[in-house]
């Protein structure tokens, strides 16, 4: 993940930890099992220490320390969040997989710029899907950049 996702992860972890009768069972339980697994956060405006526990703080280049790490990991890596990190590692054909999550959401008015304005262009094959309580859907696709622009 990158800063901005730590910061917003790592905070909502420790709110869940201290209070998780506030989350959903869903959320608290994700939010506190990540404190438990192995994070990597590519970053060069955070600072060592970090606070959330089993966290490594990386300020090299993103791309080249992920194909190392493809290289050489026992079990396949996730990325949460971080879109212009996930856009680089897609980018330089290190995302096996895309993971998309749809909230049935609409944000008109109150939204943000579009998420995936100044990605490259991609294909997405569906390889699996996934409908969550409260309408939430996880898609996954394996990614293939495209040469030119689709039709």
């Amino acid at each position: 993940m990158g800063a901005n996702t730590y910061r917003a992860m790592s905070g909502r972890s420790d709110e869940a930890a201290a209070a998780e009768s506030d989350f959903s069972t869903d959320e608290a339980s994700s939010l506190t099992g990540l404190v438990a697994v192995s994070k990597v956060v590519f970053s060069s405006t955070l600072q060592t220490p970090l606070t959330w526990p089993n966290t490594e703080l990386v300020s090299n280049d993103a791309v080249e320390t992920v194909a190392e790490m493809k290289r050489s990991a026992a079990k396949p890596m996730l990325t949460i969040g971080s879109l212009s990190l996930c856009r680089s590692l897609m980018e330089a054909g290190l995302a096996d997989r895309f993971r998309l999550v749809v909230f049935p959401v609409i944000t008109g008015r109150t939204g943000r710029e579009r998420i995936y304005d100044n990605y490259q262009d991609f294909s997405l094959e569906m390889v699996d899907s996934r409908t969550f309580d409260g309408g939430l859907q996880l898609l996954e696709y394996v990614p293939t950049m495209l040469a030119e622009r689709p039709s």
